[in-house]
């Protein structure tokens, strides 16, 4: 399936918008990370365990709208956004969705 942020498939015309389809994923980070993370907050450096979750979990989100737009019958998701939030009490929940317009293409 097309997946793009773009309002339309170069060289495809959209025959049918079907309707909006979403993806969500809310994961936990654990503590390892969160302890890894802080030394790199004060030393400097890039979290490896955090970068790698959030690849993830966006991974995960992109899959699941592209399924929920393939039970609607779609060939294509177009004008896709993706949005991060972090969640919780500890703020130890990283939220990532994604939505965009699944639409037939000819």
């Amino acid at each position: 399936m097309i997946i793009t942020t773009t309002p339309h498939v170069e060289g495809r015309e959209v025959s049918e918008y079907v309707g909006i389809v979403f993806g969500e994923v809310i994961a936990g980070i654990n503590f390892m990370k969160d302890l890894a993370a802080g030394f790199r907050n004060i030393f400097g450096g890039r979290s490896q365990g955090y970068e790698e979750e959030l690849m993830h979990a966006r991974t995960q989100a992109l899959e699941e709208m592209e399924q929920r737009a393939m039970q609607m019958g779609a060939s294509a998701v177009i004008g896709v956004k993706m949005d991060y939030e972090v969640l919780g009490a500890d703020n130890g929940m990283l939220m990532v969705t994604c939505s965009g317009t699944a639409v037939r293409l000819k």
